[in-house]
């Protein structure tokens, strides 16, 4: 999905930090229900490419997304697990390249050229 594509499905996109994979589905279907449903898991633990899975699969109607992807290897298994955007902190060659290459939108958090990752 491409970036312009994933802030038109919604003007605020939480940023989730699961630590329980328990509470992902839960969590992700009170979100859709009270009108959220552009959802942003970050990988900073250690069940998060397991929580995009399982809300990928049993939330349908959330457009889930995954944070904090600093690599192409971090590109390739949320989009495996189901994330239709990625956002990373920043822009090495290495993600860009993979973003090239892959299916899944990446949306770098970066706003000026010094903020690129050599």
């Amino acid at each position: 999905m491409a970036p312009g594509e994933v802030f038109a499905q919604g003007a605020v996109v939480p940023v989730m930090v699961i630590k329980d994979l328990a509470h992902a589905v839960p969590l992700a279907r009170a979100l859709v229900a009270g009108g959220i449903k552009v959802l942003e898991i970050t990988l900073r633990t250690p069940v998060a490419v397991e929580a995009i899975r399982e809300i990928a699969r049993s939330v349908p109607e959330a457009v889930v997304g995954a944070g904090t992807v600093t690599s192409a290897e971090d590109l390739a298994a949320v989009s495996e697990a189901g994330a239709v955007f990625a956002i990373s902190p920043g822009l090495t060659p290495e993600l860009l390249d993979a973003a090239n290459q892959g299916d899944i939108g990446l949306i770098p958090g970066i706003a000026t050229v010094s903020e690129l990752m050599a």
